[in-house]
């Protein structure tokens, strides 16, 4: 079998550095391509991996990245969604459009997904390599690498007009903010929104929720550079804590509370989750987008009693197939930012530095630049 070799940012064990290695890459087989990709989205799901933080079944060794825009290289046999110079998105739910979820209208729900913490595929084996140990790519994309092979469920085919960095929020960080406002907690006209969080995947909640027409929408965040950021995409009102947020919400609906409350702070606990069911009223719906070693645990009167729902949320519940594409032409159109989003870019090797201005406050989303 034909091999080439790749640059990759990897991390060997958990909690281990991320690390620049050289890995051979299998050639794509039936139904998988090759692409090179150009932009990866540094998100904090890649870091919850990296320290096992979320106590998944990972597997190390590990290639990082799940955001991706690339070119498509070269198809294996019985490829038929995309062809070789096809500009694609990667979707990090892959799309297999026959099982339960795909048949019912719930792509992000694909069996197929289900090695996204082993990069293993489906039959069984991996893809890429390092002396001999075979090495996963996280949820089997990997696009820390500058050239990746993907079963071709994993690509969304994009115009060629839209640059890769787009593309590479796309696969995760938009839609999944986005639709977990207008497709998760369905956010109706005129409601009352609290939003938990307003990093690379809570902007795009922002977006969500205001484009779904919110009468109030709420941002919580410490940093105020990211609170700033959530006014211009649409928040009525930014606070620093859930104390002085749930003041106000109290005061402006006199007493009903809120209708939503959308976690997407980059790492959940008890107190994040208490405090979102804290602020919604009768009726109210609390959205978890949010991965992290938090744990639901709410008296169940305070559900039961006024009619509370917490509701978990993948891919922002949206159809990757669907809403990627649809999401670039809202994009096209100005009526969804995401070029304002990137806050930095990267080199492969500034991916540490990358990550580390994520904890410190000060990215709304960091983009990785592959070399040409």
């Amino acid at each position: 079998m034909n091999q080439l070799t790749t640059p990759a940012a990897i991390c060997r064990k958990a909690g281990a550095p991320w690390e620049i290695a050289e890995l051979t890459l299998d050639e794509p087989r039936d139904g998988e391509v090759l692409i090179r990709v150009v932009a990866a989205g540094l998100c904090h799901s890649d870091e919850h991996i990296r320290l096992n933080s979320t106590g998944g079944n990972i597997r190390y060794p590990i290639i990082g990245g799940h955001e991706g825009g690339g070119v498509v290289e070269a198809v294996g046999p019985n490829v038929t969604r995309v062809a070789v110079g096809d500009h694609v998105a990667c979707s990090y739910i892959p799309v297999c459009g026959t099982c339960r979820y795909c048949s019912t209208g719930r792509q992000g729900l694909c069996d197929a997904g289900l090695n996204a913490t082993t990069g293993k595929f489906l039959d069984g084996t991996y893809r890429f390599h390092s002396g001999g140990e075979d090495v996963g790519g996280m949820c089997t994309l990997g696009t820390f690498s500058k050239y990746i092979v993907v079963n071709q469920w994993s690509t969304v085919k994009i115009p060629d007009h839209i640059p890769f960095e787009i593309a590479a929020l796309v696969s995760c960080g938009v839609p999944t903010g986005w639709g977990s406002s207008v497709y998760a907690a369905g956010v109706r006209a005129g409601e009352t929104v609290v939003i938990f969080g307003a990093g690379g995947v809570g902007s795009n909640a922002v977006q969500g929720a205001a484009y779904a027409g919110a009468g109030i929408l709420a941002v919580i965040d410490p940093v105020t550079f990211k609170r700033s950021n959530a006014r211009d995409l649409g928040a009525t009102d930014t606070f620093s804590n859930a104390d002085d947020a749930f003041e106000f919400v109290r005061e402006v609906t006199r007493g009903q509370l809120a209708d939503h409350a959308i976690i997407t702070v980059g790492e959940i606990d008890e107190e994040v989750i208490s405090q979102a069911v804290r602020i919604v009223g009768k009726g109210g719906q609390v959205t978890i987008t949010s991965a992290g070693p938090g744990h639901v645990n709410v008296p169940s009167g305070m559900l039961m009693g006024y009619g509370r729902r917490v509701q978990g949320a993948i891919f922002g519940a949206c159809n990757p197939l669907y809403d990627i594409p649809r999401l670039l032409r809202l994009y096209e159109q100005g009526r969804v930012k995401i070029g304002e989003l990137i806050t930095r870019r990267y080199r492969l090797d500034e991916v540490t530095k990358g990550y580390d201005d994520m904890y410190a406050g000060r990215n709304i989303r960091g983009v990785l630049l592959h070399d040409d």
